[in-house]
């Protein structure tokens, strides 16, 4: 085409750094009260599908020192994603353990179900996106937060993920001051929408509700209940 000179972007570096004593990697034997890790797999297949180069920093036991030391390991990323430690429990450390290595917190915890600890900061001249650690939780902020920031670091548009309707398939309760993302499946609608039924349990541990869900049915802080047939918004999980 005779251009001499292209303007591009290289593909975006996000460190993942898993937390907690009670997190081991596949394959490794599993103590009391220990699970197998998830998150940074996840993360990593998330950062893969979305055009970044994921750099696995391991698990950070549930120390200040080690954890800091291992988030060292984000030198020359472009973001460190977090999971887990982001809560109030006694062994949340992201924000105390990094907090005393220089970490400035932008901010921290947000109306939105699942996935209220969420927290926002730098780490020197590096971003950090703290995600909560449920496996369900960790998922829907990188869908709806990590996502739009890797379109950002490579020169893309900012944009949410892509939003649908559907028919609801059964009736929800009036839902509080959090926005809620269920996880819900599709179906084949008598018209234009599909139908979305919600499962119903929707605990931020059971990641394989998320496994089996087709999309997330978005619910507005204070949304009064909804019946059957009610048309709600969504958010596709096929092409993330």
């Amino acid at each position: 085409m005779n251009h001499p000179f292209l303007t591009v972007h290289r593909r975006p570096r996000v460190a993942i750094l898993a937390t907690g004593d009670e997190v081991v990697m596949p394959g490794e034997p599993l103590g009391p009260g220990q699970i197998v890790s998830s998150n940074g797999l996840a993360l990593a297949a998330l950062v893969r599908r979305h055009g970044g180069i994921p750099v696995n920093l391991g698990i950070a036991p549930d120390d200040a020192g080690a954890l800091a030391t291992l988030a060292k390991g984000a030198a020359g990323c472009d973001l460190l994603v977090t999971t887990g430690g982001a809560s109030a429990g006694e062994y949340d450390l992201v924000r105390g353990g990094l907090g005393a290595q220089g970490l400035e917190l932008d901010f921290w915890k947000i109306a939105m179900r699942p996935g209220k600890p969420l927290l926002f900061g730098r780490m020197g001249g590096t971003p950090l996106l703290g995600l909560p650690g449920n496996p369900v939780s960790s998922l829907v902020c990188a869908i709806l937060f990590l996502v739009p920031v890797l379109r950002r670091l490579q020169g893309l548009a900012p944009a949410e993920p892509p939003r649908g309707r559907a028919v609801l398939a059964n009736a929800l309760p009036a839902n509080d001051r959090r926005q809620d993302y269920l996880r819900a499946t599709l179906m084949a609608g008598d018209g234009t929408l599909p139908h979305a039924a919600t499962f119903p349990q929707q605990d931020s541990s059971m990641l394989s509700r998320l496994a089996a869900a087709d999309c997330l049915v978005i619910r507005p802080p204070h949304a009064p209940a909804a019946d059957a047939g009610a048309v709600v918004d969504i958010i596709p999980l096929d092409g993330i």
